[in-house]
Formats: C-alpha cells, sequence, structure tokens
C-alpha cells in the first residue's frame, strides 16, 4: 500500500504483513507534505500473542520526500514499526510503537550467556536494522521525534546520518536494547524523555554485565547534542557514548562538545555514564547505585560540574584522560569517588595511541564533598593535579597515590579565579518532568531479566528467589523452589497443579511461595496462579479490566542425563579442525586431563570450565542417556566454539569451527536416548550449554 497525499485512517485494526527482508514494508508514504493521521488505527503484522522473535518486516515506509508528518499510529508486530529515509523535517508524533521485535535472551538467573551479546560498532550500511526498532531514521535532518511510546520491544529509537534532531517526550522504556541509540548525529535536542529500564545482562545479585544495551547510545562522530531533563536509569548503561572506530584508527575526531544536564543516569548495573575518546560537559546530573558512575576512559578537556554521585562502586573511573575538570560535584557513600590512572603500556599499533595524547595528567579537582567514602581519591601514574577546597566528611581514606604520580597540588591559594559559571539548558516549553517520583519503584533490585527482555510490573509474574551458590555448582537448585509471586497488589490463588505440590494455595501480592516437584528423576512443573486486583497489561500487550482473573504459569522442566566428561588439551598437532584424525585419536586415546560426572552440561566462562583445565585449547566429550516422556522435544545447544552431537548414533548436529556463541536447535521425540557430546574452545570467552526443552 503506497501513501502518497494527506489522510485520516479510519479507526480499527488493520493487519497486514511485511517482508522479512525489510524491503517490502505493509505500508509506503512517498511524497512531501503529507500528514497521515492514523486516528487511533493500529497496524498489526503479527497475530496476537506472537512470540516477539518471530515478528518480521517494516510497518511503515517514509521514503523520501519532506515535511511528513505521522501521527497517532499503534503499529505492532513489526521488526521495524516506523522507518523513515532521506526524509527532512519529518515528524513522527503521538505514536505508539510498543510491542515489536525482540531477540529471545538464553542468559538466566544464575549465570548469562554469551549470545545475548550485542554491537553496535558499525552501521554504516545500516547494520543495526538486525536489531529492530520502533523507530529508525537515516537521512532524516530536523525531524521531530515526541509524544511517541515504545515499550515491550528491543530499540526504540535509532537514528543515524542526520542532523537537527528534536527528540522529546517520549517514553521508551522496558526495552531489552537500546532506548535511544544516536550514530553520526549532530546538533539534536535529547530531552524530557523517559527512558528508563533499558537493559539485559542482569540478574541482581549474581552478574551485572548490561550486554552492550543503554538507555541512550552515541556513537561515531555524535557532536553538539544537548541532552537534559531526561530519567535515563536502570539501563545497561545510563550513556554509553563512544567516539567510534574511525577515531580509533586515525586518532581524530570524537563525539565531542555535547552537554548532559539534569538527568538522571542512576541504577545501571554497569556504568552510569561511559563516556570514552571524547570531550564532553556533564552538569548538575544524577548518578546513584551504579557499578561506575562515570567509565571516562581516555576523555579529555571534559568537565563534570555539580553532579550528585552517591551509593557507586566506583563514583568516577578514567584511565588515559587528560586535562579534565571535576568541580562542585558530591560524592555520598560512593566505595571509591575518583580514581585516576594509566596502564603501564599500550598496543603500538593502535592508530589512536599514535596519533594522540594518551598520558594521564592535568586534571583539576576542586570544591567536591566526598562524604562516607573507603577512599575518596585514588590517584596512579597521573601528574599534573590540582586538588582545591574539597570538603572530606566520615571518609576513611581520603587521597592515595601510587606508581609514578608527580606535580599534585593540594589546596592551591585560595586566590584562584572563581571558575566560570557552569553551562546549562532551560527545559522546552510544554516539556514534561520525567523524574521518577520520591516513592516509585526505582533501584536496581526491580531489575527483572527474563527470556524477553525487563519485566515492567504491569502483570503479576512468578520469579525465583535465589541465593549464590559456591563456584562450580552447574545442577539445579535443590527443591522445594522458593519462588516470590510479584507484580501490582492484589490477590492469587492457584487455578491447576501438574507435576508438583504448592504451599501456599492463595495469598496476596507480593508472597513467596514454596513449589515441590513430585518424585522421579524429571522435573516437570506447570504452576497456574489465578490474579485479581489491578488491571493487567500482559507482557504481549494484552490488557485484563481491574478485578477480572488473570492466570499465569510458573514452569520448569529438567531432564537429568548422566553424563561422562571427559577433557583434553589439544595442540596445533591434534587441532580439532585442521587436524581432525589426530583429534580424534587424542579422545580416543583415554588419558583425559580431567574426567568426571555431571547431571547438566553448562558451561561459560572467560577462564577456565573446571579447576585444573587450561583456559583455550582444550576439548571434552560427553556420553550419557536422556529418558523422555512421550512428546515432543527441543534439543538445543549453545556453543562457542565448536560442537556435534549424535543422538542415538546418528550425528543430528555438526557445527564444527570456530565461532562465537551460536545457537542450534534439533527437534527430538520422547524415548530413550543415547546421546554423544563433543566440543573444543580455541581461545577468548567459551560457552557451552545443551538442554532439552518440550516443545
Amino acid at each position: 500500500m503506497v501513501i502518497s497525499r494527506s489522510v485520516v485512517v479510519r479507526p480499527g485494526t488493520y493487519r497486514l504483513a511485511a517482508a522479512a527482508d525489510l524491503k517490502t514494508p505493509a505500508i509506503i508514504v512517498r511524497g512531501s507534505n503529507i500528514t497521515v493521521d492514523f486516528n487511533g488505527a493500529v497496524l498489526a503484522g503479527s497475530p496476537d500473542g506472537a512470540d516477539p522473535d518471530t515478528m518480521a518486516g517494516v510497518g511503515l515506509l517514509i521514503d523520501g520526500g519532506s515535511r511528513v508528518t505521522v501521527r497517532n499510529a499503534t503499529i505492532r508486530g513489526y521488526k521495524v514499526a516506523i522507518l523513515a529515509r532521506n526524509s527532512p523535517d519529518v515528524r513522527l508524533t503521538g505514536n505508539d510503537l510498543s510491542y515489536n521485535w525482540k531477540q529471545r535472551l538464553h542468559s538466566g538467573v544464575e549465570k548469562e550467556s554469551l549470545l545475548d551479546w550485542m554491537s553496535f560498532h558499525q552501521n554504516e550500511q545500516d547494520e543495526w536494522l538486525r536489531y529492530g526498532a520502533a523507530i529508525y531514521l537515516r537521512g532524516c535532518d530536523r525531524a521531530e521525534i515526541d509524544h511517541n511510546t515504545a515499550v515491550q520491544g528491543q530499540d526504540g529509537l535509532l537514528a543515524t546520518a542526520s542532523t537537527g534532531l528534536k527528540i522529546w517526550n517520549n517514553t521508551f522504556q522496558y526495552l531489552s536494547g537500546i532506548g535511544v541509540g544516536l550514530y553520526r548525529v549532530t546538533g539534536s535536542t535529547i530531552m524530557h524523555n523517559r527512558i528508563d529500564w533499558c537493559v539485559r545482562g542482569y540478574s541482581h545479585g549474581f552478574y551485572n554485565r548490561g550486554q552492550d544495551s543503554a538507555g541512550l547510545l552515541m556513537y561515531e562522530q555524535s557532536s553538539n547534542n544537548t541532552v537534559a531533563y531526561n530519567s535515563i536509569t536502570h539501563g545497561g548503561d545510563g550513556l554509553f557514548l563512544w567516539a567510534g572506530q574511525s577515531t580509533m584508527d586515525a586518532g581524530r575526531g570524537g563525539s565531542n562538545d555535547n552537554l548532559y544536564y539534569r538527568n538522571d543516569f542512576s541504577h545501571a548495573p554497569t556504568n552510569g555514564i561511559e563516556a570514552t575518546f571524547s570531550r564532553n560537559t556533564f552538569v548538575e546530573n544524577r548518578v546513584e547505585e551504579c557499578w561506575h558512575g562515570v567509565w571516562g576512559g581516555y576523555s579529555f578537556d571534559s568537565a563534570w560540574i555539580g553532579n550528585r554521585f552517591a551509593r557507586n562502586v566506583e563514583g568516577m573511573a578514567i584511565e588515559h584522560g587528560q586535562n579534565n575538570t571535576i568541580a562542585g560535584n558530591t560524592f555520598d557513600r560512593d566505595e571509591t569517588a575518583i580514581r585516576l590512572w594509566q596502564n603501564a603500556t599500550e598496543d603500538p599499533s593502535w592508530g589512536y595511541a599514535k596519533a594522540r595524547d594518551t598520558r594521564s595528567h592535568g586534571y583539576t579537582i576542586e570544591r567536591n564533598t566526598f562524604r562516607d567514602n573507603k577512599l575518596a581519591l585514588d590517584i596512579k601514574s597521573t601528574v599534573d593535579v590540582t586538588l582545591a577546597g574539597n570538603t572530606f566528611e566520615k571518609v576513611a581514606t581520603s587521597v592515595s597515590l601510587g606508581g609514578n604520580v608527580r606535580n599534585i597540588s593540594l589546596d592551591p591559594p585560595a586566590d584562584r579565579a572563581v571558575p566560570a559559571a557552569a553551562p546549562g539548558a532551560a527545559p522546552l516549553t510544554g516539556g514534561m518532568d520525567p523524574t521518577i517520583r520520591e516513592g516509585d519503584r526505582r533501584g536496581r533490585e526491580t531489575i527483572i531479566v527474563d527470556e524477553w527482555g525487563p519485566y515492567d510490573w504491569k502483570a503479576p509474574k512468578i520469579w525465583p528467589v535465589l541465593e549464590p551458590r559456591a563456584p562450580g555448582v552447574t545442577s539445579p537448585e535443590s527443591p522445594p523452589y522458593k519462588l516470590r509471586v510479584i507484580g501490582p497488589a492484589g490477590t492469587w490463588k492457584v487455578s491447576s497443579i501438574t507435576g508438583a505440590t504448592v504451599s501456599p494455595q492463595s495469598g496476596t501480592v507480593p508472597q513467596e511461595i514454596a513449589v515441590t516437584p513430585a518424585a522421579g528423576p524429571a522435573i516437570d512443573v506447570d504452576v497456574a496462579l489465578e490474579y485479581r486486583g489491578a488491571a493487567v497489561v500482559s507482557p504481549r500487550g494484552a490488557k485484563t479490566a481491574a478485578g477480572a482473573p488473570y492466570v499465569f504459569h510458573y514452569t520448569k522442566y529438567f531432564v537429568p542425563i548422566d553424563w561422562h566428561v571427559k577433557f583434553f588439551e589439544y595442540t596445533a598437532e591434534t587441532d580439532p579442525v585442521k587436524q581432525p584424525d589426530a583429534f580424534a585419536k587424542l579422545v580416543a586415546s583415554g588419558r583425559p586431563l580431567k574426567e568426571l560426572t555431571r547431571d547438566r552440561l553448562d558451561y561459560m566462562s572467560g577462564r577456565s570450565f573446571e579447576d585444573g583445565l587450561p583456559r583455550d585449547n582444550f576439548a571434552l566429550t560427553a556420553e550419557g542417556t536422556a529418558d523422555l516422556s512421550p512428546g515432543d522435544y527441543t534439543l538445543t545447544v549453545i556453543s562457542d566454539d565448536g560442537v556435534r552431537v549424535w543422538v542415538d548414533g546418528a550425528l543430528v548436529l555438526d557445527d564444527w569451527d570456530v565461532h562465537e556463541s551460536t545457537v542450534d536447535r534439533v527437534t527430538l521425540a520422547g524415548g530413550r536416548h543415547r546421546v554423544r557430546v563433543q566440543y573444543f574452545e580455541a581461545g577468548g570467552f567459551a560457552e557451552m550449554r545443551f538442554d532439552i526443552q518440550r516443545k
């Protein structure tokens, strides 16, 4: 369908599929000076309740032209809801672009999967489209994006090769990738937006990886932008700014001269602000409860003025920074408030280091307040540092110096020049206050990520209550399973139970329950609870009125396999890919480095899989028997690097090469099966997971 003039759409739901290759959208808008008012109509690309990773295509393409407006649309069930190319002065306003495509995640409660890591380092050829988006812009100078909503997808707004954007009063929340992502975007304003809970790779109390998710991503020469009055909390990173590959290679440019004013970057599992290889200004932002409040590696000529840091592991950490100002900030209960250093060596072939001064030097640190820190200032291998007028309250250690530290000036004369007033930005007329109100839900314990991304607390959910266990423990936690019913306030009762008992049988939200599986080697549990209380919006967007029943489930399937596992170390002469015959003799030799039994295969590490094994150049073989009740099953293998699987003597999976984490699936019928696995790791991070689940 092509729209070439202004229209008002008749309300209703229009189900229009689109090509998976993103080349044939459901609707094309072509021309200039066109307004398409959807008038609340719904454009749906997938059946209601479809798995998000099956959604495909582009809902609406704005194909060139100028001054095109799309308003009041609900677009769901696509890989990309709205895509605009080479359309200056486009405006997208009042659209609901929720419940579009997102990846199925493989990280669990206790351990992440490398498969879930993303990479945004290149977008010259629209590589970012592989991750989907509610809105994707290329070459759309002076676009205005306002009053739009995108929740429960992967990415909100992605923009590239554009200038003069006005992005304001949007809600991009509970996304599993990026809230707003900018690549070669300049001279733009990003203000008054809710960009919260854009996160993956986090399990409270177990790991905080982020997997390159972020509220706001600014890459590759994204400069001269103003970012103000936004709530950018609970993201993998709050802000993730990087100069770009061109700067890494040649040492020129950067994502420079951006102003960040009065934003909230709190509760990031990794960094509230990550800003590297660039020159920027940060004024009066809030950064609390992150691993690093600021990770500012190789930042130069940058300023952090009047910001509030609190309860971070490290308030600010800057390696190889030059000529930076840290003034008038508060560091409250950060373990280490400021850490500055440089490494002993750098890669001599690295273009950036060859072209730039990368020494750690030239800091002005003045008029800051340090309160309840274990260590306020940790300065190593850094020269030319001025410390003036700082206040230390209940600080265990004020200053720690180490390495080659020279020219440290402590409290110079009081007649120093008064610093110039910090820059700011006036709020926009009509701009909303997006900040989380006092007493509302916030904090890293509210980040719950399941196989479809962050939980949005709009529907009741059953979630495990686990305590970290000893390293190397890979068997399932012991029953009874301790679970917690969470979500909106209300009551619940057991609706049905298969394969287990539940105690208690009813209660209120929130509440802990215990699930005890039925006796037997396999665990096959399905517990359905019925909730009544507040209005509910399901994870797929279905609505249930307040007081009406809403049924939700807890399921768990695990079939133990009596794995007999052997580990071998190989060399260039027995390389599993280049020397297959020699490798086959190695694993047939019966002389493994280590031999053990396990009831599951589930490894992921940047070190060795087991004590006494090498980190790289090792292989394993595993054999066991799986007893499956009647039915259809999916055998899933995640591997980094090579893997082979035989079932009843037949080779069913052969992914025998060096690769990053990859998922392979094989269909199995019920019954008794003899299973054999071979796996090898060549180098770097390693992952090997074998799992069988009911279809």
